[in-house]
């Protein structure tokens, strides 16, 4: 699948058609909301292809954190570098699948993963991972796919509840899914202390 990534890496934010104001309001105040008390937040964000997500939170003033990106790609990850130049003492890239995770245990304050589960080897064993390295009560931030895309995996299809549900059984808590795209919702959660 990674070398799907290189061949589009160059086109990737325009066939995802990003809109910084709609990233800012959709996706990272939610998650600055819920950083809300954690002085200088680091953040995992697992398949950070072209680097949205860090790219995003830093030039949001309200963010004071670091932020590492991992993805498989080496090519995303050259546009990401690119993107994340503005911050060379924020931002970390890291080539690298996301099971296992090369992290300790309990390290970061958040982990985000984005329209990334569906194509895993196993989404379950990756949330797995993500949260062996979500510190006690920290922030947990995935995706999941829905509607007539999401159900074009058959086998990682899961409805809300069941998703929910798998979080829960894995170690999550305060799990909350949040209609987000078409085709995708976030789905918030906190790992158990």
């Amino acid at each position: 699948m990674v070398w799907l990534y290189d061949i589009t890496a160059k086109n990737y934010d325009d066939i995802k058609e990003f809109d910084p104001d709609a990233e800012s309001f959709f996706l990272i105040r939610p998650l600055r909301h819920r950083l809300k008390g954690v002085p200088n937040p680091l953040v995992l964000d697992v398949a950070t292809g072209t680097g949205r997500l860090p790219y995003s939170l830093l030039e949001d003033p309200l963010f004071n954190g670091r932020i590492i990106g991992l993805d498989p790609s080496r090519k995303m990850l050259n546009f990401a570098v690119d993107k994340l130049a503005s911050y060379p003492f924020r931002a970390t890239l890291v080539q690298q699948t996301a099971v296992p995770l090369p992290f300790a245990d309990n390290t970061f304050d958040a982990v985000t993963c984005l329209e990334a589960l569906e194509f895993f080897p196993s989404d379950k064993n990756a949330i797995v991972e993500m949260l062996r390295v979500l510190k006690p009560n920290g922030v947990l931030l995935v995706t999941r796919r829905r509607g007539r895309d999401g159900k074009m995996f058959p086998s990682r299809y899961k409805t809300v509840e069941q998703f929910e549900t798998m979080l829960t059984e894995l170690g999550a808590m305060e799990v909350q899914t949040v209609p987000w795209q078409v085709e995708y919702d976030q789905v918030y959660g906190r790992k158990k202390s």
